[in-house]
């Protein structure tokens, strides 16, 4: 798969970015000292876990070197480092270990959880946010293209790149026995979107990838064409002329015992 648009993602920068402030605000560890951000993009994130705890050692965490590129130019007095969130391991154990929307790429999740839980130190915080949008019209209109185009072979099984989450039941077990304490919540979020193009620029930086990824030019301007015209029908304008894309995220904030 190409590598991710850092352009493209910041388009939306103040709506990626609330459930990240959200999340950090429910971070309750005194003085954390090491600080990490898992999948941290171009930088937004880290930079709210830097303007939170000024004296910790924040180090951005992440696959992309494109990503990390505008990450280091954003905030060159941070650290960064490219690594695959299921096999990382840091030096030291973790204040704080913090994954805002990141997680839903990474599969396994019955292996990861306890693995960053091993990761903390003692009162250490892992702090997870993950959308848990696969059933909105959004999504489920993606793979009815994918499903009806010519572009269906060449599709195939690379748009499962994201899995499913698992329970919040399962979340809670994994941790708990992690040896965690445990607080989980869901909210949704709905963005005001100026119409469906709009939607589709959100989409293309993030869940759109794996669905565009095997196409030629042409394919992909078809597809995204097709899915427009869904959208349509699947978001009509409200009262001023906007369409409100349906959000839903998980949080989950673990302690340490």
């Amino acid at each position: 798969m190409k590598d991710w648009n850092p352009a493209l993602y910041l388009r939306f920068a103040n709506e990626r970015t609330r459930p990240a402030q959200e999340l950090v605000a429910r971070i309750a560890h005194p003085h954390p000292n090491t600080v990490s951000d898992l999948g941290c993009g171009p930088g937004n994130s880290t930079e709210l876990l830097a303007q939170a705890w000024p004296h910790a050692t924040v180090t951005g965490v992440d696959t992309s070197a494109a990503m990390l590129a505008q990450a280091r130019e954003r905030l060159p007095q941070q650290q960064f480092m490219q690594a695959d969130i299921a096999t990382w391991r840091p030096a030291q154990p973790q204040d704080v270990i913090y994954a805002n929307a990141s997680l839903q790429w990474v599969p396994e999740h019955a292996q990861l959880f306890p693995h960053l839980a091993q990761q903390l130190a003692q009162g250490g915080m892992l702090a997870v946010q993950m959308p848990d949008n696969l059933d909105e019209p959004s999504h489920r209109l993606m793979r009815t293209v994918a499903e009806q185009g010519s572009w269906r072979d060449k599709i195939g099984d690379t748009a499962s790149v994201r899995q499913r989450l698992l329970t919040s039941s399962a979340y809670y077990d994994l941790l708990t026995n992690a040896g965690c304490d445990v607080d989980l919540w869901r909210t949704t979020y709905y963005h005001p979107m100026d119409d469906a193009q709009a939607i589709v620029d959100w989409l293309r930086a993030t869940g759109l990838r794996p669905f565009l990824a095997p196409l030629d030019d042409a394919e992909q301007a078809a597809f995204l064409a097709s899915y427009r015209q869904y959208l349509e029908t699947a978001y009509p304008p409200h009262a001023d002329g906007k369409r409100l894309l349906a959000f839903p995220r998980l949080f989950i904030v673990a302690r340490k015992r």
